[in-house]
């Protein structure tokens, strides 16, 4: 995917001085390395600058291993995230699950270089996911089901599931899901094609993918169920730096999210992930557009 506004560098972080400009009217947003980030990233992008902003774009960064470091450098100003993953990434402590938990964890493990604004509505957790044969092979409904069969388990996951709270440590403690070194089938596209096509050819018998990935109903996918919440809440966020923080900011990222429901994402990921194979910022042109989010927030 082209990389805008700041050359197409194979490291979208290559460019840039990474230092906090104090104007609080010019952003560089970024996003993460899988679809869902980079639309969502657009989205913001589009509606920003309908509001007088002036924006440039760093997209397809990577993981958060990568893009957090950017927002405290400046090397990026903004970038959509996920509550949950995020708290843990910086709480590796955090046990909280629930939405409001979860809220209320986050705001305490920020720091004084990161803010959020209000959290969307729409939800994207990371969950264990199975073909149907497997599914219906192995009776399974819940993550715990799969537990019995760790032994005849390939799990596909980006490489950092290794060691995140909610990947193989949390699968093992609140599951017994033990997935042997051997078994991990580390693939870094965020749940996404190449993922995907691991599991439905059988190379792998479980992944990680996004609930509000298209290609779980394309591919008649089943989702295990997460009774202990493994996969904490995982709202989407505006993730910025403090010193970009501002009221005009706040207001329009929040009028963002307020439309950010979790039907309204899948239709995003569709329009991109989809047959009709739209280009993120064209999705997400069409959907701020759709929103009425192309003119300045009252």
């Amino acid at each position: 995917m082209a990389l805008t506004a700041c050359g197409n560098s194979s490291n979208p972080l290559s460019s840039g001085s990474g230092t906090c400009s104090g104007d609080t009217n010019k952003l560089t947003v970024g996003s993460a390395n899988f679809p869902e980030s980079e639309t969502v990233a657009d989205v913001y992008a589009e509606a920003l600058r309908a509001n007088g902003f002036s924006i440039d774009t760093k997209l397809n960064i990577g993981s958060r291993e990568a893009y957090i470091p950017a927002v405290r450098s400046c090397a990026i100003d903004l970038i959509p995230d996920y509550t949950g993953n995020l708290l843990q990434y910086l709480d590796k402590s955090a046990t909280a699950a629930s939405s409001a938990d979860v809220d209320a964890a986050l705001t305490k493990a920020l720091g004084d270089q990161l803010a959020v604004s209000t959290p969307a509505p729409g939800e994207d957790s990371d969950a264990v996911v199975v073909t149907k044969a497997t599914a219906d092979k192995w009776n399974l409904h819940s993550i715990g089901d799969l537990a019995p069969h760790s032994a005849d388990v390939k799990l596909a996951a980006p490489p950092e599931f290794t060691g995140r709270p909610g990947g193989l440590p949390g699968l093992k403690k609140n599951y017994g899901l033990d997935i042997a070194a051997a078994d991990f089938v580390p693939i870094d596209d965020g749940g996404g094609p190449a993922t995907v096509r691991a599991l439905t050819d059988g190379k792998v018998q479980a992944a990680d993918i996004f609930t509000t990935s298209p290609a779980i109903a394309q591919n008649n996918l089943v989702v295990l169920t997460d009774p202990k919440h493994n996969f904490a809440a995982q709202q989407v966020v505006p993730l910025f730096n403090t010193a970009k923080k501002s009221d005009k900011l706040t207001k329009v990222l929040n009028a963002v999210s307020a439309k950010l429901t979790t039907a309204e994402l899948i239709s995003l990921n569709t329009a991109v992930s989809g047959a009709s194979k739209t280009e993120p910022a064209a999705a997400a042109e069409q959907w701020v557009q759709a929103q009425g989010l192309d003119k300045p927030v009252a």
